[in-house]
Formats: C-alpha cells, structure tokens, sequence
C-alpha cells in the first residue's frame, strides 16, 4: 500500500533568532519566529509525514499551545512522528522538499541538507531531493520578511 502526503509551512523572519532549517544551523543575520525553533523544513516534512498516514497534522500532534514545544528543536517532531509511522507500519520511500526563501541564498547548502534530511530519516541520500526558489521579490518570501517550504511524501506500508 502507498500513500502520499504533502506538507506546507511558513515563518516570518526576525532579529535575536538563529535561523535553523532542515535541522541545521544556517549562518544569516535574522532567524526564523516561532513557538519552537520554526524550522519551516522539519515542520512541513512532519505534516507530509502525519498527513500520509492519517495521522492529522503538526498542530494536532504538537500544539503550539503546549508550553513543552516552547523552543523545541523540531528534530523531536521528526523523530516522534518516525515512530508514530513505524508503529503503524509505514516506511518512507521518497521526500521531495521546496525551501521558498529570497534569502539567504540556499544554493550552496542544499547538499549538505539532504544528506543531514537523508540521515534523519533512515534514508539514502538518492531517496531524498532539497530545492530551493526564490520569491522573486514577490509578497512576503520575496520581501525576505518570511521563509516557507513544501515538502512531498511517499509512504508504504
């Protein structure tokens, strides 16, 4: 049996935070406002997650409203919803992700994410994409006020 789930999210960009996506630190003046670390990436990777096997969403699972989250290095979401999966049944056989920012320019580190991404999830390398667009100075991505990512999932059981 297979599944596919899609995931979206996206944060606005702010002072006296470290930007943080995909799980690494990313060097860059402004980081990412949130009630956890705002990882746009391991939040949407998560909502593709929980939504391919019928597992409601991020919000669902892990409640901005839940003083634990406070800060939480988004990691935790991945790895709980990995077991939540994995309890179920299911594997992941594919990830398919899109960062939407203006800046910084995430060229150079797209490598490096998919092999931390790879890592993460149990994965090999060829079994996990990273791209990057820019907003073309287009609303708020394009005014580089917010960062956002689109992730798409396979899963079989």
């Amino acid at each position: 049996m297979l599944r596919v789930g899609i995931g979206h999210d996206t944060h606005r960009l702010g002072p006296d935070r470290p930007l943080i996506l995909g799980g690494l630190p990313i060097e860059h003046p402004r980081g990412l406002i949130g009630h956890s670390d705002a990882d746009v990436v391991l939040h949407a990777l998560t909502d593709a997650l929980l939504g391919a096997a019928g597992l409601g969403d991020i919000g669902d699972a892990f409640p901005d409203t839940d003083a634990q989250y406070k800060n939480m290095d988004s990691r935790f979401f991945v790895e709980e919803t990995l077991k939540r999966l994995q309890t179920a049944g299911w594997r992941i056989g594919n990830v398919d992700l899109t960062i939407f920012a203006q800046e910084p320019k995430l060229g150079p580190i797209k490598g490096r994410m998919r092999e931390h991404l790879a890592q993460m999830l149990g994965l090999s390398v060829d079994a996990v994409n990273v791209k990057a667009k820019t907003g073309e100075k287009v609303g708020a991505i394009g005014r580089a006020e917010a960062i956002g990512c689109q992730v798409v999932v396979l899963i079989e059981k």
